[in-house]
């Protein structure tokens, strides 16, 4: 059978591509984050801007949610303003120069303000981050590279994957990954540098958002007694992967052949010792002062002398995996529990592919700072919508724990729908042959009973 040679002609009827922009705005308006937007001025004019800073702000994070965040994006919503304004709860659209103008006067100038912003849309929506089996809420924090070459971007410079770029620092919070707090940081920046700030920041973010006991989970980069020092002021927990730096791995091996009492052999040639050990340190507290502390050292040390293609190996290959703990689970436990921190790079991902952040829009560090301020509420957003359409009577093809962002946008953010007026109401009519209508219509009625 030969295809149906289908007539293009231009209807006067409006349907909007992006239909899930009113979830978008529901979510919003629950948080009140457009409205005490619309109530600062940032930029220290005298005279009142045509175009709130709320306007501003917020059409961009609608832009993000639909994984567009290039200025020039905003320009899309030319044919049809009204639905844009209607959906997101905003009074004017900026054209896309008003919009990069803007952005490049408030620059990072925000940071306080959005962190906050970012924890009430959280508490105001009910998004609670759920916690491990252990009774702990996980918080991931970890650096990505951004690559941005060719591009000659303030603070792009070379970073530790061999990329010109930047290198933000993320925290997610919860299972689900909500992002907590994240600080873009030029490319050569050492990810340990401004840290202690950092984590002190995130822990203030969380206790806004849960009372649950914290577990931090930080990679070897991180390794610092500054940050153990802040984790046990704060009365958090915490698992970071030890920084061998110099310290022979064949001197570890020796040390725990004959003490450790898990020892397990997968395959010839291969024996792997499982165990804690423990050492002192000195850290400096917030009052200066110098206080001496016990950790606790987990470790898994892998001895082969027969490689995986029946190559014997000499010297034997040792490699050496330690974590300082300050918690009491099992010494497997520890190591499945920093296992589980590798989750984080899926985050990392679906911010830099499905929101399309790998590269920044503004040839301005401060600017693109703001950008990525804007994506924590955007991604959250986008988060919270992917956790609501999860459950019996959805689209899902096996079980999940969550949707991806990229998921979301494409069939809940990006769905076509019919915006009619009636009895001064305005409507959205979905397709009757779409099957994530029903899960549309859900997510939509939850947010709006708020």
């Amino acid at each position: 059978m030969k295809p149906t040679h289908f007539q293009i002609e231009f209807t006067k009827e409006r349907i909007i591509p992006s239909g899930g922009l009113t979830l978008v705005g529901h979510i919003l308006e629950n948080s009140g984050l457009i409205d005490r937007l619309n109530k600062q001025d940032v930029t220290g004019r005298r005279s009142g801007h045509q175009i709130k800073n709320g306007d501003i702000l917020g059409s961009y994070i609608g832009c993000l949610c639909m994984g567009k965040p290039d200025f020039e994006a905003i320009r899309e919503t030319d044919d049809d303003p009204e639905f844009f304004c209607q959906a997101m709860g905003i009074e004017r659209i900026p054209s896309a120069e008003s919009l990069r103008q803007r952005m490049d006067e408030i620059g990072s100038s925000m940071r306080s303000s959005l962190l906050w912003e970012n924890t009430q849309l959280l508490v105001k929506n009910h998004a609670s981050p759920s916690r491990l089996p252990c009774g702990f809420v996980p918080v991931d924090i970890d650096v990505t590279p951004c690559d941005n070459s060719k591009t000659k971007k303030e603070g792009v410079s070379r970073t530790y994957k061999g990329c010109d770029g930047y290198a933000p620092i993320m925290a997610y919070m919860g299972r689900e990954g909500y992002l907590i707090n994240c600080e873009l940081r030029e490319g050569r920046q050492h990810c340990q540098k401004h840290t202690p700030e950092f984590i002190r920041e995130t822990i203030a973010a969380c206790r806004r958002v849960t009372k649950e006991p914290l577990l931090f989970r930080l990679d070897s980069g991180n390794d610092s007694s500054d940050n153990i020092s802040i984790f046990l002021e704060n009365g958090c927990s915490f698992i970071t992967k030890r920084n061998l730096r110099r310290e022979s791995r064949e001197s570890w091996l020796l040390k725990v052949k004959d003490v450790c009492r898990d020892i397990v052999s997968p395959r010839e040639g291969k024996t792997v010792y499982i165990g804690s050990t423990w050492r002192d340190i000195t850290y400096t507290g917030s009052d200066g002062g110098k206080y001496p502390f016990t950790v606790r050292t987990v470790y898994e040390i892998t001895e082969r002398s027969i490689d995986r293609n029946g190559q014997y190996l000499f010297p034997t290959d040792v490699e050496v995996n330690m974590w300082d703990v300050n918690v009491d689970f099992s010494d497997r436990d520890v190591i499945a529990l920093y296992h589980a921190h590798g989750e984080s790079e899926q985050f990392h991902s679906e911010i830099k592919t499905d929101m399309n952040l790998e590269r920044f829009p503004s040839g301005k560090f401060s600017t693109n700072e703001l950008v990525l301020e804007l994506a924590m509420p955007a991604y959250n957003i986008l988060r919270m919508i992917g956790d609501e359409s999860i459950g019996p009577g959805h689209p899902m093809r096996h079980p999940v724990k969550r949707r991806r962002i990229g998921t979301v946008i494409k069939n809940l953010v990006m769905m076509a729908c019919h915006v009619t007026m009636h009895a001064r109401k305005s409507r959205i009519g979905l397709g009757g042959s779409n099957v994530w209508r029903r899960t549309f219509q859900k997510v939509s009625l939850s947010f709006s009973c708020l």
